[in-house]
Order: C-alpha cells, then sequence, then structure tokens
C-alpha cells in the first residue's frame, strides 16, 4: 500500500527522497489555489518561477500574463499580483492566455521539488482531483507545504489532513506522525474551517493587508473539481484538459 507523507516545509525537502514519488505543491494562501483558479478560468499554461527578474523575462519572451507578490504586496511593475481574483474580473479576459508567476513560497516550494516523479499542485479548491489523481498513481505522495519563508503554516498541512482522510483506504496514512497530525487538526477544524483558520498568522496576515475575500475564496472545496495542474516539461498544465 502506498504511502502518503507531509513535509512541514520546502527547508525540510533534503530530509526527503522524492525519485518515483508524487509531490503535491500546496500554497493554500495563495500561490497553488491562484493557480487552479487561473487554469481553472481559462489559462492555457503556467510558468512558475522563484523570481521576479524570471518572471519579467518569461512574460518578455513568451508574451503571457504576469503575476507577481512579495510579504503577500503585489509586486510592481506586473499585470497581478497573487489573488485568484485577478482571474475573475470580467474586464481582463485571460482565456486562452499563458501565465508566469513568482510568489513569496509556492512558487519555490514548487521548483525545489522537481525531481519527483510526478509534480501537482493541490488547494482546497481542486482537493477532489488531487486524491483522484494519487489513488491513480498509487505511488508514494509527498504533500509539500510551502509554509511562510521556511516556517509552517497550518492552513497548508490542514489541506494535507484533509487529504489524508480522502485517501485513507487506499493509502497508508498512519505511519508517518506528520500525516497524523495532519489528519487531527483537518478533524478539528473541517466542521467550520474558516472560523478554525482565521486563528492561524497567515491568515492574519493576509486580513491586515485587507485581503479576507481571498481567505474565503481559497478555503472552498471542490470548487474547481476539473483541475488538477501537472508539471509537463518546463510548465504547469490542466492534466484533465
Amino acid at each position: 500500500m502506498p504511502k502518503l507523507d507531509i513535509c512541514f516545509s520546502p527547508e525540510l525537502l533534503p530530509l526527503y527522497d522524492l525519485r518515483g514519488q508524487v509531490a503535491v505543491i500546496v500554497d493554500i494562501l495563495r500561490a497553488s489555489s491562484t493557480i487552479v483558479t487561473a487554469l481553472g478560468e481559462g489559462i492555457s499554461h503556467v510558468f512558475p518561477v522563484a523570481s521576479l527578474e524570471e518572471c519579467a523575462a518569461y512574460g518578455q519572451q513568451h508574451g503571457c500574463l504576469t503575476a507577481a507578490e512579495r510579504d503577500g504586496i503585489p509586486a510592481a511593475g506586473f499585470d497581478l499580483g497573487n489573488s485568484p481574483f485577478g482571474f475573475l474580473d470580467a474586464e481582463r479576459p485571460v482565456r486562452g492566455r499563458a501565465l508566469t508567476i513568482s510568489t513569496t513560497n509556492g512558487t519555490t516550494a514548487l521548483r525545489r521539488s522537481l525531481a519527483a516523479e510526478a509534480v501537482v499542485v493541490g488547494a482546497f479548491l481542486n482537493l477532489g482531483a488531487v486524491a483522484d489523481f494519487a489513488k491513480r498513481q498509487g505511488r508514494d505522495v509527498l504533500v509539500v507545504c510551502a509554509g511562510w519563508k521556511g516556517q509552517f503554516c497550518l492552513e497548508d498541512m490542514v489541506f494535507g489532513g484533509a487529504l489524508a482522510e480522502r485517501l485513507a483506504g487506499d493509502f497508508d496514512v498512519h505511519s508517518s506522525d506528520a500525516t497524523l497530525a495532519a489528519l487531527h487538526l483537518w478533524r478539528q477544524g473541517k466542521a467550520d474551517l474558516s472560523a478554525y483558520l482565521l486563528q492561524s498568522a497567515h491568515v492574519r496576515r493576509l486580513n491586515s493587508l485587507e485581503a479576507s475575500q481571498d481567505f474565503e475564496f481559497c478555503i472552498r472545496l471542490d470548487a474547481y473539481p476539473d483541475v488538477l495542474p501537472i508539471w509537463q516539461e518546463d510548465r504547469l498544465i490542466n492534466a484533465k484538459n
């Protein structure tokens, strides 16, 4: 039976051997939620990059939309920040466009995880799609929590618990203390996820930036059941297209 494990922070990735595994990159607030939304709203593919310089260069090279954020604030000189609502604006058509994105935590976590057999992006918004993919692959899964500047984030860990609950029975979710902890957190908070996560540092940080609507959007379960961002060559595409 394949195993599900959870890496609290990209800084801990050297402790794991990703070869042959499925890596699920999760940055609930907000990179993974934004990428899922972008593909769900018609973005053709996404180039996730680590630096602002790379993001600007990709935009020029590929003629694509650019999205960038540092410390929760949109970076100057780019088309968009790191809010899913940037892709829900009727005045900015995105369908058929490519996107390059750089964020404080999420895109860096993804770039550090490319040794895995398969790399997908997970969020509450596409939880079911991620679970279904993991079951079809039948490989060990490592949830890579993007965290905040190397530190633990509650909302990413809670996603890991939600995924573990969906995979229980098909995966060993009891051999890792990290997965057990995530399951406990999810079961404690799932009845009222919004109220539970309002305690977290990252949610309080977002709310201080007047981005509370982003928080409420990002914790919607299975809003994009037909979106599974998967790494292919140098980009993320929707595997369900």
